[in-house]
């Protein structure tokens, strides 16, 4: 496995590409927080997408379509994203760190390669 930090001003054209290569696969949600240490948010739901909102300094994660498991999760003051990917290159999850050391971490179930993601039908 190996990371790659995506720089801020990246970030709203990075997660317009990652929402559309990753739209509807299945997303484990866990925040690692320094107090409570690891938690599980949300288990396999449906990724709908990721939003940075640079005037309200924060980044939303949408997971979840239907209304009784639908999650936006908020992380306020994002200071670092980092792209987990296998070894073939394929993008297997996100970290959203926040400025209080609280990590967001995104992994999807079936990591593909964006090249077989491009032009499948959703």
């Amino acid at each position: 496995m190996r990371t790659r930090q995506i720089p801020r001003a990246e970030w709203p054209s990075f997660f317009d590409g990652f929402n559309r290569r990753h739209e509807g696969g299945l997303v484990t949600a866990r925040l690692l927080t320094p107090a409570l240490g690891a938690q599980i948010e949300a288990n396999d739901l449906p990724f709908e997408g990721v939003v940075a909102d640079p005037v309200e300094g924060t980044v939303s994660v949408h997971l979840g379509r239907k209304p009784g498991t639908h999650l936006e999760h908020s992380v306020e003051r994002p200071v670092q994203i980092w792209l987990e990917l296998t070894d073939e290159g394929a993008e297997c999850a996100l970290e959203i760190e926040s400025e209080d050391g609280v990590k967001t971490i995104l992994q999807f179930r079936s990591a593909l390669l964006p090249e077989m993601v491009d032009g499948l039908a959703r």
